[in-house]
């Protein structure tokens, strides 16, 4: 199922029906996160639950310069995201449990799944983009955003922690 999604300024757009989880210091699944990346301010839209991490930014056309995803996890172990369903190009940025960017990738668009392709066909011919280490984090930004912020491995982003891992399930 690909869901019909648009973010726009930072904000989603949104005819999918998601449940939404509350969870403590107003961090709910579905809803936003505000972050700082390299001094900018970001509206994340937080994935904390199994159904929206496996959907992600699938279907979603365009990312704001300020938007993206916030994908929390409950544990730090190895990490790898595909381009499933996704119809733009975009960059991810892994972090460990203490905000330490462990990989940044540019993850492009693949060509979706054919009508005479097989699911399993599909996923296995999508490449995967590694954690490189164990992460805890992910965020997913507009394709190239990573560069223009400067972002390197080792460099560490601030987030509330404790909010964002009260929140994973």
């Amino acid at each position: 199922m690909t869901a019909s999604l648009s973010l726009v300024h930072g904000t989603v757009a949104a005819t999918v029906v998601a449940a939404l989880t509350s969870c403590t210091d107003g961090v709910t699944d579905g809803g936003t996160y505000s972050a700082t990346i390299a001094e900018k301010s970001f509206s994340l839209v937080v994935s904390c639950t199994d159904p929206t991490r496996q959907r992600g930014l699938g279907g979603v056309r365009d990312i704001a310069a300020d938007g993206g995803m916030v994908f929390v996890f409950p544990d730090c172990r190895m990490r790898g995201f595909w381009m499933k369903d996704c119809l733009t190009d975009m960059d991810i940025v892994y972090l460990d449990a203490l905000g330490y960017v462990t990989a940044i990738h540019t993850m492009r668009m693949e060509p979706p799944k054919r009508p005479d392709e097989s699911d399993f066909a599909y996923e296995e011919r999508l490449p995967r983009y590694s954690s490189v280490i164990p992460s805890q984090f992910v965020i997913e930004l507009r394709a190239g955003r990573a560069a223009e912020l400067g972002l390197k491995t080792q460099q560490k982003i601030e987030l509330d922690r404790d909010a964002l891992v009260a929140a994973a399930r």
